[in-house]
């Protein structure tokens, strides 16, 4: 008799917290086109680089940003307070973390960066690559020493790009 009801309860053991996730309330797909996203300059990062969120509100927790930028636009010395994750889309860049060794990122790579370390992100070729956040986005840019610094103090001196929104936007059909 044990038999039957330890197999009859093993499923709902394994299964159970999925099952509960298939159904929670707030799971929902969520579809983003490529072609509709209305690509912007993010504050305090180069003009160089826009991105268009693509699901959740970086400003509020997570979420997913797709992000473009041209040929030798470059995001100096940083961290994050949440996870970052990078998946290249298409391009090459060049991810740097402090006391790391450098890694060269081609469309289909991915690179996972802990929350607080101190990276730097540069594109190589014209490139376009998804940012995920597990929380609330933050970007704090470092000096050579790792003192905290205001992004006009680690902008000065990069070339910006003039580029508009409305230059990089795709506009729907």
């Amino acid at each position: 008799m044990r038999f039957p009801t330890c197999c009859l309860l093993f499923p709902l053991f394994v299964l159970g917290p999925g099952l509960r996730f298939l159904g929670a309330e707030d799971a929902k797909v969520v579809y983003s086109a490529s072609a509709n996203a209305k690509f912007v300059n993010f504050p305090g990062v180069p003009n160089c680089m826009t991105g268009a969120v693509q699901n959740g509100d970086p400003s509020k927790g997570p979420s997913v940003m797709l992000a473009k930028a041209g040929a030798g636009c470059k995001v100096p010395w940083h961290w994050h307070t949440p996870t970052e994750q990078l998946m290249m889309v298409s391009g090459s860049g060049k991810g740097e973390m402090k006391d790391g060794s450098p890694v060269l990122l081609h469309a289909g790579d991915y690179l996972s960066l802990p929350a607080k370390g101190v990276h730097q992100f540069t594109c190589l070729r014209a490139c376009t690559f998804f940012l995920s956040s597990d929380a609330t986005f933050d970007l704090h840019y470092v000096d050579g020493s790792g003192k905290e610094i205001s992004p006009e103090e680690a902008l000065k001196g990069q070339e910006r790009a003039r580029t508009s929104p409305k230059q990089t936007a795709k506009e729907p059909k």
